[in-house]
């Protein structure tokens, strides 16, 4: 034993791979444990520690190439996340908005940071300037704490990942500007060079990638393979920008963007990329961060302290001047100012990138042959304590507005939950090769903060002689289970055995009391034979939404929804449901929609949209020529998904069209994803005594619609007598 413990070299520091990385793993597992104790944020915590073990501490480890590599990896990371969670539809809605905020918090902390290098540092022009741009920077440190609480779909988040790009991008091109200056003269010719590239790199990243992107998730559904391609992605967009001339935090970012919409928040491909980065690269860049702290310089000197103090100070008051005159300028609230301050105040990749190539600048030599640089020693200390002040400062920050706005959202969610009726999705699954598809959906018809969980249905027929009947049905529904849980959601899986699949259920949807109900579309559908006694059972006997679903390419590679609607479809009681839960689904999927139907009808559907919390892109086409409904198969695109609303034989919107619905799907659509959706009514066997006890939610439900269509009838006159 002893002969073992001396073969192995316990040296300071640590040499052995397997220690060191067992080592960085404990202090990403009991770092944060420790400091959340005491109510520091766990990625102060990572800080600190690597502060402690680093270079600059007790020294067990060394800030060598592979604590660089997974730092790296770290910080792409956190920005390709950035753009993974954005609210794109927040975003175009303020794009302006972020545009000044960019500008502001650029040109605040890039100006007093050079009037004080200048005069108070007594710098000459050049390293102000490259001073200045060093702290108009800052990284999303902090965005890790605003997902947990989940508060990302706020503007202040919005806007403060927004003036990231602008702030990093603008002091980046200065960077560029000042290594160009210190070789000689700056021409336009390296400004053209530039530009071009930047905009070759843009072209590719937001036109080539997501022709790439949708091929490869139509064709591969391993779990592994989409994890790998999405990282590989990031990498290559983050390698396009150095090739650009550009930092390759920005590619990352940008990849974010693209793939934003191809991955959907529910998904459980999300879910892995979350995971894999929050437990492992995400802490190797803070550790890392953290062992480049050098505490001992401010005991130096007087000097080395003037010039740390002048540095943290200019770049703390500037970051929160720039929050605050962006929260006056918009009238934000003041936790969404201080988020937006929390969030834009840490200063960490850029920042350090900037110092690092000014330290490498030599701009000529002592008489005793020492290098003289662009930037000084102290500067770069100085800047490495900046670091760590500024990411604590935005993580004490960003925890409190996080918190406090998440609170405020929960206070606002109950009256909307009020509001709305309790919903019981289920999702009925037959065969195999369909399950995932109709989970995803599922999924996405789920309210996302509703506690209860998903209903998967499989129906054992007891009149089919098939032998292996009950394992096929475990099979399907371990299935259904794996993909829901791979996403964290609940799903609870129901066997029923009974003599007849359609009323296996039907009695399961009333004795769950079941709100919607997803179905795949079977197997042998055609012309002649397209729903099938049970899907035709399950629409005459239930009452509630239906869906009936038929895949043809998976549901996060879809660009739009294009909804035909019947006459009278909004005087039906689900009406304003349906629309609701289309929008949460486009909303989730980042699809647009697109509404076909009489005038009446679209103007109920655009009250109805206006008044849902999340608005996506919408459009309104007037279509009332149900004999020619094959214009739609010209109007589809590949990528689209058609929504087509039915209803049942004998209520306001049913149109005899609906019966050839079988023939033209079948024939004209059968390489388009669609669903035929079955509203909500009321069931006609119900006397008026019986709905004196019925749900009252169907009561409010015809109100609202009552409210809708006179609405809708007041701008038709006003059309009309224009």
């Amino acid at each position: 034993m002893i002969a073992l413990l001396s073969s192995l070299d316990l040296t300071l520091p640590l040499t052995n791979p397997v220690i060191i990385f067992a080592l960085v793993l404990f202090i990403i597992l009991f770092a944060p444990i420790a400091f959340t104790k005491i109510k520091v944020p766990h990625i102060i915590g990572l800080i600190i520690a690597g502060v402690i073990v680093g270079p600059y501490g007790v020294h067990l480890l060394n800030r060598d190439a592979s604590i660089v590599l997974f730092g790296t990896v770290g910080l792409l990371y956190i920005m390709f996340l950035a753009g993974l969670e954005i609210d794109l539809a927040e975003f175009k809605k303020n794009w302006k908005k972020i545009l000044v905020f960019g500008l502001i918090t650029f040109s605040v902390p890039f100006s007093l940071g050079a009037l004080a290098a200048y005069y108070f540092l007594g710098f000459s022009i050049v390293p102000s300037l490259l001073l200045g741009g060093m702290l108009s920077t800052h990284t999303l440190v902090a965005y890790p704490i605003a997902s947990k609480y989940g508060v990302t779909s706020n503007r202040a988040v919005a806007m403060a990942i927004g003036g990231t790009m602008v702030t990093d991008t603008l002091a980046l091109l200065l960077l560029a500007a000042v290594k160009g200056m210190t070789k000689g003269p700056v021409g336009s010719g390296m400004w053209i060079q530039l530009g071009l590239s930047s905009i070759v790199f843009v072209a590719i990243v937001f036109f080539v990638f997501p022709f790439i992107v949708r091929w490869f998730f139509k064709r591969f559904d391993d779990s592994v393979s989409q994890y790998i391609f999405v990282l590989g992605m990031v990498f290559l967009a983050s390698f396009l920008a150095e090739l650009a001339g550009l930092e390759a935090i920005i590619g990352a970012f940008f990849s974010g963007l693209v793939l934003n919409r191809f991955i959907p928040h529910s998904s459980a491909l999300l879910n892995r990329i979350n995971f894999v980065g929050n437990a492992i690269f995400i802490p190797f860049f803070l550790i890392g961060a953290g062992m480049l702290v050098n505490a001992t310089v401010l005991f130096k000197s007087w000097e080395t302290l003037r010039v740390v103090g002048i540095i943290i100070g200019v770049a703390v008051f500037a970051k929160f001047f720039a929050a605050w005159v962006t929260e006056k300028i918009f009238k934000f609230s003041y936790w969404e100012g201080r988020l937006l301050h929390g969030l834009s105040s840490s200063h960490a990749a850029a920042t350090l990138a900037i110092v690092t190539v000014g330290y490498n600048i030599i701009v000529g030599e002592t008489t005793t042959g020492e290098p003289i640089r662009l930037i000084t020693e102290d500067v770069l200390n100085a800047t490495v304590l900046l670091i760590l002040v500024s990411c604590g400062l935005a993580s004490f920050v960003t925890e409190k507005a996080s918190k406090t706005l998440a609170i405020m959202q929960e206070e606002e969610d109950p009256g909307r939950a009020a509001a709305e009726t309790p919903e019981k999705i289920l999702v009925s699954v037959a065969h195999l090769d369909i399950t995932t598809d109709l989970v995803d959906f599922g999924v996405m018809l789920k309210r996302k903060k509703s506690d209860v969980p998903l209903y998967a249905l499989h129906i054992i027929d007891e009149d089919s002689e098939e032998k292996n009947a009950a394992a096929r049905s475990k099979k399907i529904l371990d299935k259904a289970v794996a993909h829901a849980e791979a996403a964290e959601n609940k799903i609870l899986p129901l066997v029923r055995h009974d003599m007849s699949i359609s009323n296996g259920i039907v009695f399961t949807i009333k004795e769950q009391q079941i709100s919607d109900i997803v179905i795949g579309l079977h197997k042998g559908a055609d012309e002649k034979i397209f729903f099938g006694d049970v899907t035709e059972n399950i629409v005459r006997k239930i009452y509630e939404t239906i869906y009936i679903y038929k895949p043809a390419q998976p549901f996060n590679t879809l660009k739009r929804m294009i909804v035909a609607m019947p006459p009278n479809a909004e005087t039906e009681p689900g009406f304003t449901h349906w629309v609701h839960k289309l929008g949460d689904v486009a909303k989730e999927a980042g699809m647009k929609i697109s509404f076909y139907g009489h005038e009446s009808t679209l103007s109920a559907a655009e009250i109805v949209s206006q008044r849902h919390k999340d608005i996506v892109p919408i459009a309104y086409n007037k279509f009332e020529l149900w004999d020619d409904f094959l214009i739609f198969s010209r109007e589809l695109a590949p990528n689209d998904l058609f929504i087509i609303v039915s209803s049942r034989k004998g209520y306001n919107s049913y149109i005899e069209q609906l019966n050839r619905l079988p023939y033209y799907l079948a024939k004209y659509f059968t390489k388009h994803s669609y669903i035929i959706l079955y509203p909500e009514q009321l069931d006609t066997s119900i006397n008026m005594a019986d709905i004196q006890q019925a749900d009252g939610k169907l009561i409010e439900t015809i109100s609202e619609q009552f409210g809708a269509i006179n609405q809708a009838g007041k701008r038709l006159r006003k059309r009309i007598w224009k």
